[in-house]
């Protein structure tokens, strides 16, 4: 079961073109304890540097994508379509479990390469199949011990 909205990400060029728009701008906050500085967390399989913003005092965050280098998906969506929205990202408690569930509905998941299933820390299921909307699950982080 999706439990709650994580994250809506966003891709960008660049990580101050963005922070001057949320942080600045905004006046949103940078969430440090999710966002490494000064590189953000890299995220392989797309090879993105990723940086959480926190919307005001709530549990929902920005996800920043600035990828790295021209060949990934992301990296292509921002050629195509420039900077703005690219993903939801649900919370929910068991990702190898909802990613079995919405596969078996008809969704269909996106490959993001080997990962042992029984620690699954993302999964992707592809627009087409989800109203147009790249959808995420990942581990409720509220559940973590």
């Amino acid at each position: 079961m999706l439990l709650k909205l994580d994250h809506v990400g966003i891709v960008a060029h660049t990580w101050e073109e963005a922070r001057l728009v949320l942080i600045e701008d905004l006046g949103l906050t940078l969430d440090t304890d999710r966002t490494p500085m000064p590189d953000g967390s890299y995220f392989a399989p797309e090879q993105t540097h990723n940086y959480f913003v926190q919307v005001g005092e709530g549990e929902t965050r920005i996800e920043v994508l600035i990828p790295d280098g021209t060949t990934s998906g992301t990296s292509r969506y921002l050629a195509r379509f420039g900077p703005g929205l690219h993903h939801l990202g649900y919370a929910v408690s068991d990702v190898a479990e909802e990613a079995s569930r919405l596969r078996e509905r008809g969704l269909r998941q996106l490959d993001l390469g080997p990962e042992d299933p029984e620690r699954l820390r993302a999964a992707f299921f592809h627009p087409k199949s989800v109203n147009g909307i790249l959808t995420e699950l990942v581990p409720d982080r509220s559940r973590r011990t």
